[in-house]
């Protein structure tokens, strides 16, 4: 009896073939499903953000546009006039922080008695106070004292003197500038001294006897 194969080829696994390509192609559509998603997200992200720049961009040239008609129908001379009264109201403002009373008191300690005060006038300006004296003295000796002691109170700094003449009586005449920093500061403390200090009690009324008072007179 003759046994041969007859078969001419192998047998193959088709099965793995035919699930690997299955495997592969669902991969392949669910990555060209998620670069669909993304486009069309990016797609419309773009779209709203190019809505919105139109929009910012249109808003930017109508108030653009308002401003500019509201400069030429602006009056310039009127402008003006209301910032200077602006300026004039905030000096006002500035103003009262300036305690008289606490700066008198400064000149008072510190003036030597050969030196004599003609003129003040402080100005108040982006909150800082510059204060311009006029002073006459027979010496320079006792104005550059005025000077010095004005500096060692702390309340006047870079104290300068930026006009020097003499007038028709022969004494110096000296136009003095100083920073002086201790405004708010002052009114405030000069407020609480006021309020503290009491003012003296009138004396009592002595008694109609012969004898003295042990606190009154003494033998």
């Amino acid at each position: 009896m003759l046994r041969t194969n007859l078969s001419t080829r192998p047998f193959y696994n088709d099965r793995a073939i035919h699930v690997a390509v299955g495997v592969a192609a669902v991969l392949i559509a669910a990555l060209t499903i998620w670069n669909v998603i993304s486009v069309v997200s990016l797609s419309k992200q773009n779209t709203e953000l190019s809505t919105r720049v139109n929009r910012d961009r249109a808003e930017a040239e109508q108030l653009t546009r308002m401003a500019g008609e509201i400069r030429g129908r602006m009056n310039k001379d009127e402008l003006q006039l209301v910032v200077d009264q602006a300026r004039e109201a905030n000096a006002l403002i500035d103003q009262r922080t300036f305690s008289w009373t606490a700066f008198f008191n400064h000149l008072e300690a510190t003036m030597p008695p050969d030196v004599m005060l003609t003129s003040v006038r402080p100005k108040v300006e982006k909150g800082m106070t510059t204060v311009t004296m006029a002073v006459l003295g027979r010496r320079a000796e006792d104005i550059d004292e005025f000077i010095e002691k004005l500096e060692a109170t702390g309340a006047f700094e870079n104290v300068v003197p930026v006009q020097q003449d003499r007038n028709e009586e022969g004494l110096r005449r000296v136009t003095i500038e100083a920073i002086y920093s201790a405004t708010a500061e002052d009114a405030a403390a000069e407020a609480a001294v006021e309020g503290a200090v009491k003012p003296p009690q009138a004396p009592a009324p002595a008694k109609p006897s012969g004898t003295a008072s042990k606190q009154g007179v003494r033998p």
